[in-house]
């Protein structure tokens, strides 16, 4: 089945899809960061390159799904959390806009948690009942990514949508998969890690491991109000946008509780606390190593990947549509077979 990606970002979702057995056909990204990495990693992928909201229905191919996830700053709870009144938050306007003029088998949506928050009640309401206006039976709901063999707490929520005359409607899976450790994840990476070199600009081909370097700095007294280190026996915390709030390498001890709202590193044990390396970032978004990023500055790097969806999730969920999508075409040409013995 062919798929056309909105929002693409560096193609988690779409590599993930493609793990499954369907075809991205096209797909459109607009930061021009991302369109090296997008191409040479997509490379059977036509990728447009403009605003969303400059590209008219009819120059986008046909296809049998639309997947994709629209800007979510508008809706985090590290954000401004203006939803829906932010022109970002306002892409999900145009991503049901290509969804009404296209009209695929399904379609999937991935944002943050943070849509769930009371304040977007109103907003998300009006955007599910979009979707299902749209012609679309519309399965809606909250994961975690490491209950997915992603090495990760993440939560994400998931518009699911079948088109109307297909007759059925998607059921999430049930199944949960064992968590992985971070030792299980990344622990062959502890060493060969470069830090960026001057003003957080890339080591390039100096990086034994590809993208194995890691923004330099200082932390700020948001990141050091709580804890940012995960042992090796415990799943990351999300891999954010943003290179500075970076998860600290499991290799440190935790941090040390002073007072409310302030933490230390572990006096005498400071050299062990660096940030995760974009390729560590990487691998717990379950990127694979030959999957490269390309940038001149790791904050991109940091941002291309932290937006992503994780890829084994992403592959997890197009499975999953795709055997429902096929067990109902068999149901259907059954039935249609039946009817034609009886007459």
């Amino acid at each position: 089945m062919d798929i056309v990606s909105l929002f693409a970002g560096a193609g988690g979702l779409d590599l993930g899809f493609e793990n499954a057995g369907f075809n991205v056909v096209w797909a459109n990204e607009y930061d021009s960061d991302i369109w090296e990495t997008y191409k040479k990693n997509h490379k059977n992928t036509i990728l447009d390159k403009r605003s969303i909201i400059k590209v008219y229905e009819d120059e986008i191919p046909e296809c049998d799904g639309l997947i994709g996830g629209p800007p979510c700053q508008s809706w985090s709870e590290a954000g401004a959390m203006k939803g829906i009144d932010d022109k970002r938050g306002q892409l999900f306007y145009d991503f049901i806009r290509i969804l009404k003029a296209k009209q695929p088998k399904f379609f999937l949506a991935e944002n943050v948690s943070g849509m769930l928050l009371p304040r977007h009640k109103n907003a998300l309401e009006n955007i599910k009942l979009m979707f299902q206006e749209a012609g679309y039976e519309l399965s809606f709901k909250l994961l975690n990514a490491c209950d997915y063999k992603v090495p990760q707490d993440r939560k994400r929520v998931f518009f699911i949508g079948i088109r109307k005359d297909l007759g059925f409607k998607f059921m999430f899976p049930t199944i949960k998969y064992p968590k992985i450790p971070l030792n299980e994840a990344i622990y062959d990476l502890k060493d060969n890690v470069l830090p960026a070199i001057e003003s957080n600009h890339t080591n390039g081909i100096k990086c034994k491991i590809p993208n194995h370097e890691y923004m330099t700095g200082g932390f700020s007294t948001i990141f050091m109000s709580r804890n940012r280190v995960r042992s090796w026996e415990e799943q990351s915390f999300t891999i954010q946008a943003g290179g500075r709030h970076a998860p600290i390498h499991p290799q440190a001890p935790k941090m040390k509780f002073i007072e409310q709202n302030i933490r230390v590193f572990v006096p005498g044990k400071e050299h062990l606390y660096r940030r995760l390396s974009i390729r560590e970032c990487a691998r717990i978004q379950t990127f694979p190593d030959d999957f490269i990023f390309y940038y001149k500055k790791v904050a991109a790097g940091y941002k291309m990947i932290g937006n992503a969806v994780p890829v084994k999730l992403a592959q997890f969920l197009a499975m999953h549509i795709k055997n429902q999508i096929e067990k109902n075409e068999i149901t259907q040409r059954l039935k249609f077979i039946e009817k034609e013995f009886v007459e």
